[in-house]
């Protein structure tokens, strides 16, 4: 069995690794993709009858999946996303300089601290009901403390509404200014 807290900074690690093979261009595009997410999250949540009446009800499973699906969506289209043809050749995304590489290890670390981290809250918040096979924290071991302290830190934690808002004004702009 392995902490929740220990498997996260494992995570990090690794993709960090990863970022760095892929570039910071391309590691920037799946950041952008997860504050993308989470930003049509909060709107869904904050403004969408469905998704209010979703919430009033006693369904945190279900909440957690649509959540879930959201984010993993983008994610998956952001890593996707320079590998689609056209993308592809206009040479953006090329790794040619060892900065390309550290830069890219940084924004790896940072990726699993969105993607993961997101993950965790949002299964915190549904209290582990939707995956059986992971046992909630227990506040009374030093362990469960550290999940719970680590969870207190996570992007959806402090990325709420109206510092979302200007977190995808900031990346579209950078995408506008940078990739475009």
């Amino acid at each position: 069995m392995i902490g929740l807290n220990v498997f996260f900074w494992f995570m990090v690690i690794l993709f960090a690794i990863i970022g760095s093979m892929r570039g910071w261009a391309k590691e920037l595009l799946v950041s952008f993709s997860v504050i993308l997410g989470m930003f049509m999250i909060t709107v869904l949540e904050e403004f969408a009858p469905f998704i209010q009446n979703l919430l009033a009800g006693d369904s945190a499973s279900a909440l957690f999946w649509l959540r879930i699906a959201i984010l993993t969506a983008l994610v998956f289209f952001g890593y996707q996303g320079p590998n689609i043809t056209k993308l592809a050749a206009t040479n953006k995304f090329n790794r040619e300089k060892f900065q390309d590489a550290l830069l890219g290890i940084f924004l790896g670390a940072i990726n699993v601290y969105l993607c993961f981290g997101a993950l965790l809250f949002y299964l915190n918040a549904a209290q582990y009901a939707p995956l059986k096979f992971i046992i909630a924290p227990d506040a009374m071991t030093p362990q469960g403390a550290a999940v719970l302290k680590l969870i207190e830190l996570l992007p959806p934690q402090w990325l709420i509404t109206p510092r979302i808002y200007f977190a995808v004004a900031i990346a579209f702009a950078f995408v506008l200014v940078v990739f475009l």
